[in-house]
């Protein structure tokens, strides 16, 4: 089983950063991939970004340029970098990994909300 805990949302002004963070704890043999989705109000989950257990970055293209995803192998913790932000990023952002633990499963934390508004 593993357990993913976000961090480092809160409340920020247009243009603006955030840096969010998910540690994954438990019983972890190896990361497949680590990233972020999110959901505004009333729309649907959305991904954000994903890294791989080797360093492979993609992003959504309304995010592209202004997020950087990054990944701390030894601690198991993935980072969000937003920077530039926009209130159209108000959203809960949850980190997702899909992990070996000893089987291949997804796991989703419980969400960081972020605002972006003035």
């Amino acid at each position: 089983q593993v357990q993913l805990v976000e961090s480092g949302g809160g409340l920020v002004q247009p243009g603006g950063s955030l840096r969010l963070s998910c540690a994954a704890s438990g019983r972890i043999f190896s990361i497949n991939v680590m990233g972020w989705y999110r959901q505004a109000p009333g729309k649907e989950r959305e991904w954000v970004a994903s890294i791989t257990g080797g360093g492979n970055t993609n992003y959504a293209d309304s995010v592209k340029g202004r997020f950087t995803i990054s990944m701390d192998n030894a601690q198991n913790t993935v980072y969000l970098q937003m920077n530039s932000l926009k209130t159209e990023d108000t959203a809960v952002y949850y980190c997702h990994c899909n992990a070996r633990s000893p089987t291949t499963m997804i796991y989703w934390g419980k969400g960081t909300e972020v605002t972006v508004s003035s």
